[in-house]
């Protein structure tokens, strides 16, 4: 019993992500700075991380870290269309905060040449021709976008070069 709870204790609580300690770093400086509004972003960020890692039973890498902040940042957008919309531009200036802190912990963005560039080479090695293969060309783009170009954006660029 007690090599039980030994092993029990010695669990992996948290994943090694480099960029789960990042944030965590992140929320503890913002604790220390008193900034609340920060505070409340990144212990969201770090919420729904926590809730991907038990919803899928996994310890969340870098990879899907980046994909739940991307989708955290659509989400945000989308709100600032429906308030702005409703004209409630208070609510849309603090979903743009939002986005802002959740965008320090995305790498950098990609230029448009760069995009353009990895758009082409995965149309030319899929070798798709028309719309009903934009599906490789999206699989292939993906993984190197994630995070670093608005997933929208890539699909009107493959559906204009695959027209």
């Amino acid at each position: 019993m007690l090599a039980l709870l030994r092993s029990a204790g010695t669990r992996k609580l948290m994943s090694d992500s480099p960029l789960k300690l990042t944030i965590t770093e992140a929320m503890k400086d913002a604790m220390r700075a008193k900034d609340k509004p920060r505070l409340g972003t990144i212990r969201l960020a770090l919420s729904d991380i926590k809730r991907v890692e038990i919803d899928e039973r996994i310890d969340a890498d870098d990879a899907r870290i980046i994909g739940i902040l991307d989708k955290m940042i659509k989400q945000r957008r989308e709100s600032i269309r429906q308030y702005e919309s409703a004209d409630r531009p208070e609510l849309a200036a603090q979903e743009q905060f939002e986005i802002e802190v959740i965008q320090e912990f995305l790498p950098q963005p990609l230029e448009a040449a760069e995009l353009e560039q990895i758009i082409k080479s995965a149309v030319a090695k899929s070798g798709a021709a028309s719309m009903q293969e934009m599906g490789k060309v999206m699989n292939l783009v993906r993984p190197q976008v994630v995070g670093r170009a608005d997933m929208a954006e890539v699909s009107k660029q493959i559906k204009a070069l695959l027209a």
